[in-house]
């Protein structure tokens, strides 16, 4: 299984030397998605059909985040012109070919190869080369301080704190999920004799019941990064240090999410920034549509996945067209915005409960019974809200990305930018103070 990971680098980087930068950040994509794609496909339908285990091919996900990304890097920093690229691609831009070892090391080291999370090619050499704790402050007033902290800043109590996270997801998952599985969702008795309020509640409360397995294991594996010493991302303004710089979700944020994209924002983010940067961005047409694809086959090969994220796309885009259409009218008063929320979380969290059912039940068979158990109600919804308001378009091209607002939207744009705070060069031709104007000026937006 870990010749798997030797393979799928070593290939890629074969292909990075042979191709030339012009075209190898989409042979890198096809081969190292093809790659990932089939190993799912032996062990889904060969091997291990419904079952989850401690196999390769979840490593295998963020070893394809990572070669993918860093060829889009690459190809952005040595044959695209400057003025071409956004302001995040311009600071993600990678200068010049990584050596082996570099690059080896970059997608295999010891803190992340298990449950990863993705991180920035730029923000793990700035790691390993001992200076990522060298960064620009801003003071309160906003003015910058051109002082560098002397002494590394200790994560000890980041680690603790999400230590404690992940014990108490642990024992949550432990307790309480194996007493509401989702499968009762698609009970032949609780359907028959369940009232329409009690299905929903029930349905509302065993998905987020099944959540913190997921918030165990990226908030482990950001406390492991954080032990190492990587994930340092400055200084507030009163002087606490940060350590989220490859925190891959915000609970609080996630649990009372009040729009279906504040929910993104906040869940797998660094697979929403990475989907976003290799995907989003540069799509040329119905961007929305191919980053959902794009993120089912990563995902795997179960055919619920796809449910999932074709019923994403509607809801996603649904979801946008009322926000535009009718979220104006309810902001002006304290108390009817409050009603707004309330009414806007509750529909929310029905709707994400609604859209991932088919991703916990995984094949084709129980995910239509819940479906036409509930009538298809919010398919049925979302087109017909897509008929009624009109949705923007947005406008794509080579000067114009910054105005997109793609399924994760501004916030997770703001939070890519903010986390670039601890860029350094990777080429001599890069000086420190372009480094640090660039910095500053994503710390400001």
């Amino acid at each position: 299984y870990a010749l798997h990971f030797v393979i799928q680098s070593g290939i890629s980087y074969y292909i990075m030397i042979i191709i030339g930068v012009e075209n190898m950040h989409k042979y890198c994509f096809v081969f190292a998605l093809g790659y990932l794609t089939v190993c799912q496909i032996t062990r889904v339908y060969i091997f291990d059909y419904g079952q989850y285990s401690a196999d390769f091919s979840g490593p295998m996900m963020i070893i394809t985040q990572k070669i993918t990304s860093l060829a889009f890097e690459i190809h952005d920093g040595m044959f695209r012109k400057n003025e071409d690229l956004t302001p995040s691609q311009r600071c993600l831009a990678v200068r010049r070919m990584p050596s082996l070892l570099e690059y080896l090391s970059y997608n295999c080291n010891f803190m992340g190869i298990l449950a990863g999370p993705l991180c920035s090619y730029k923000d793990y050499i700035t790691f390993i080369e001992g200076r990522s704790y060298q960064l620009q402050q801003s003071e309160a007033n906003g003015k910058e301080d051109t002082k560098y902290e002397q002494t590394d800043p200790s994560p000890n109590i980041a680690v603790a704190q999400k230590l404690l996270i992940c014990g108490l997801s642990l024992l949550f998952h432990m307790t309480i999920t194996k007493t509401l599985p989702v499968e009762y969702n698609i009970d032949d008795n609780f359907r028959a004799t369940a009232s329409w309020p009690v299905r929903f509640f029930y349905l509302y409360v065993s998905l987020m019941a099944a959540r913190p397995k997921y918030y165990f294991a990226w908030t482990l594996a950001d406390a492991i990064n954080n032990a190492a010493g990587f994930g340092f991302r400055g200084y507030d303004k009163n002087g606490v240090t940060r350590w989220d710089l490859i925190s891959n979700l915000r609970i609080q944020q996630i649990e009372f999410s009040t729009s279906f994209k504040m929910f993104l924002d906040n869940w797998n983010i660094q697979t929403a920034l990475w989907l976003k940067r290799v995907c989003y961005e540069r799509a040329t047409f119905s961007p929305t549509i191919q980053t959902f694809i794009l993120s089912a086959i990563w995902h795997g090969v179960y055919p619920g996945y796809y449910l999932t994220f074709l019923t994403g796309v509607l809801m996603t885009l649904a979801a946008r067209a009322i926000r535009n259409n009718i979220r104006h009218y309810f902001v002006g008063s304290p108390a009817v915005k409050l009603c707004y929320d309330i009414v806007t979380w509750m529909a929310t969290q029905a709707a994400i409960s609604y859209t991932v059912v088919p991703f916990v039940l995984l094949s084709v068979k129980p995910s239509f019974t819940f479906y036409s158990s509930c009538y298809f109600c919010l398919h049925i919804a979302s087109i017909l809200v897509l008929l009624v308001f009109p949705l923007k378009r947005t406008q794509k091209g080579s000067k114009k990305h910054e105005s997109v607002e793609p399924v994760w939207s501004r916030k997770l744009e703001e939070e890519s930018l903010l986390q670039k705070n601890n860029y350094s060069t990777t080429n001599n031709s890069f000086s420190q103070k372009e480094e640090i104007t660039c910095r500053y000026q994503a710390l400001k937006q």
